[in-house]
């Protein structure tokens, strides 16, 4: 694996690079991961893919300083940049691989350069399905500094988590996982950033199927059967189109970015 950096705009941005095949394959990564979570891939596909593995801004080791947006503009001019360094420019499509938040950034992607991509594995994806207070919170000025004073000041919301426990209002994986990234202020600062910074990545579902249908791209979903974060049903906007889209489910929770789970994962880029 190789630790590389480009500069872009003000920031330095990180990525991984492994695999040594001749095809290209973009991966990103979910919340509060880093482009490293994908190494364990590379002895299931590096022998037909480069696997890039970018870090997002306010992950990993890439220092995002163009304040808290980030926009798939952007995205696309770094992802041209990596190409043009490893002298890819010359492969028009390459794949791409996004997990949880990295599947979200995906489907943006696909959105925006269909006709540049070859082929697009989604496993677990954030994207699918807009959540209210994620809107809210990053979609409009009020919301947004409420949510600032809420990750500075989370009393009242760690009373509403505990009453939603009790009543059972929300599935205990998500208490769990709110849990771990809201207890420390940090990560609490962190998870502000990150939002905020990734608000502009909204694909738009309808208009995503007509694209696969026109571009005839496959399209792989993986979902863990019990995952309480993100459903499977999620996907069904797309189950009809079974000439491109493949969707998969398995017995495993949210976090499939594991060893485990590299052959299944794996398959998707060959069916």
């Amino acid at each position: 694996m190789q630790h590389c950096y480009i500069s872009y705009k003000s920031s330095k941005i990180h990525y991984c690079q492994f695999g040594n095949g001749p095809k290209l394959l973009f991966c990103f990564h979910g919340y509060g991961e880093d482009a490293e979570s994908f190494t364990f891939l590379e002895g299931k596909l590096g022998n037909d893919f480069t696997l890039v593995a970018i870090d997002m801004p306010f992950h990993g080791q890439t220092e995002w300083n163009e304040g808290l947006l980030f926009t798939v503009n952007d995205l696309i001019n770094i992802i041209d940049e990596i190409r043009s360094i490893h002298h890819a420019t010359n492969r028009s499509t390459f794949s791409l691989l996004g997990y949880s938040m990295g599947g979200r950034i995906a489907l943006q992607l696909l959105e925006k350069i269909p006709a540049n991509i070859e082929r697009i594995v989604l496993v677990a994806p954030d994207g699918l399905h807009k959540n209210f207070w994620y809107t809210v919170s990053t979609q409009t000025i009020l919301g947004n500094k409420l949510f600032s004073y809420t990750m500075r000041k989370p009393g009242k919301m760690f009373a509403t988590m505990k009453l939603a426990e009790k009543t059972k209002l929300l599935h205990q994986s998500i208490i769990k996982v709110a849990h771990y990234y809201l207890d420390e202020p940090d990560e609490r600062i962190k998870l502000y950033e990150r939002w905020t910074t990734m608000r502009t990545f909204k694909p738009h579902l309808l208009k995503l199927k007509k694209i696969i249908s026109e571009h005839k791209i496959p399209v792989r979903f993986l979902f863990g059967r019990y995952d309480g974060i993100i459903l499977s049903k999620r996907s069904d906007i797309f189950k009809d189109d079974v000439q491109n889209v493949y969707i998969a489910v398995i017995d495993a929770g949210h976090r499939m970015m594991q060893e485990k789970y590299a052959d299944v994962i794996a398959k998707m880029f060959y069916q």
